[in-house]
């Protein structure tokens, strides 16, 4: 009996993202993450680009998933390392 490969695994060894390769977003997905990295909340996002605080978080989750990764502080770091973001794009604190 032929032994059948787990879906995970699968899907995994089939994912169009190969190590070693760039990491692609979309433009909307670089204007999320650039927003989040701001401190901005999914409201004030979702107000600033007109669409809906669930497609924010739709647009979050599937960063999240595909940096993988489980908070934003972890998403931010792994951006920041992959080079998709600045470091001088989050605020830093300080009022004029």
């Amino acid at each position: 009996m032929a032994k059948v490969k787990p879906a995970s695994l699968e899907n995994k060894n089939n994912s169009k993202e190969r190590p070693g390769e760039a990491l692609s977003l979309t433009g909307r997905q670089k204007e999320i993450l650039c927003l989040v990295a701001q401190g901005h909340t999914n409201r004030e996002i979702g107000e600033q680009l007109n669409i809906s605080v669930r497609t924010v978080e739709v647009h979050r989750f599937n960063l999240m998933r595909r940096l993988r990764v489980r908070n934003v502080a972890q998403l931010l770091r792994q951006a920041i390392a992959l080079r998709l973001i600045p470091k001088n794009t989050f605020p830093t604190g300080r009022s004029s």
